[in-house]
């Protein structure tokens, strides 16, 4: 089924929409969700609040890239989820991946610094519109949908050592763009 149909199922409040929805985009979510939370339960959990999410947003908003907006959405739901356990220690997924960016991505403390985070923001997705195409979806993927690195290795079919020097590098050119533009690591 088309986006537009399904968001036109939500609309129509047809409890079709969610099935529709888990149809197309469940394992998308469940992935996602997963990746950041590394618990089965605690993903699917985030996946039907994320279901239930859309149910109540969707008249307001008519998206039109779905799967972005519930990729959005999941994570968001998620990373809540994860930094309410993190003092547990029980999500390592996401302690992996954003150990790896702490060297190049300064970590947003307080609420006045929102305008250096709009700017970090906007430097980024220009260094990332310059990457060729495959390092851009290499780096969006393991750093936004948490997908770990030795499944995008043998999707590559490289060894695990070479994508880890790759993505290694794509952070070193992350980190030189934001000290020349002026951004304090």
């Amino acid at each position: 089924m088309e986006d537009a149909q399904i968001v036109s199922l939500y609309w129509a409040r047809s409890e079709d929409a969610i099935r529709e929805t888990d149809t197309k985009y469940g394992a998308f979510c469940r992935t996602l969700a997963g990746n950041i939370l590394s618990s089965r339960e605690d993903a699917e959990e985030c996946v039907n609040d994320t279901w239930h999410h859309a149910w109540n947003a969707m008249p307001e908003e008519r998206p039109g890239l779905l799967r972005a907006w519930l990729g959005k959405v999941v994570r968001n739901l998620a990373l809540d989820r994860w930094r309410s356990s993190r003092a547990q220690k029980r999500y390592d997924g996401m302690e992996l991946l954003l150990s790896e960016l702490e060297d190049c991505v300064p970590a947003r403390e307080t609420v006045e610094e929102s305008v250096e985070a709009a700017e970090l923001g906007r430097v980024i997705s220009t260094w990332l519109s310059a990457l060729p195409e495959g390092d851009a979806a290499l780096f969006v993927r393991r750093y936004w949908n948490g997908d770990a690195l030795n499944a995008l290795a043998k999707e590559r079919g490289m060894p695990a050592a070479k994508l880890a020097q790759k993505m290694y590098r794509l952070r070193l050119s992350l980190k030189t763009t934001l000290e020349q533009e002026g951004i304090a690591l």
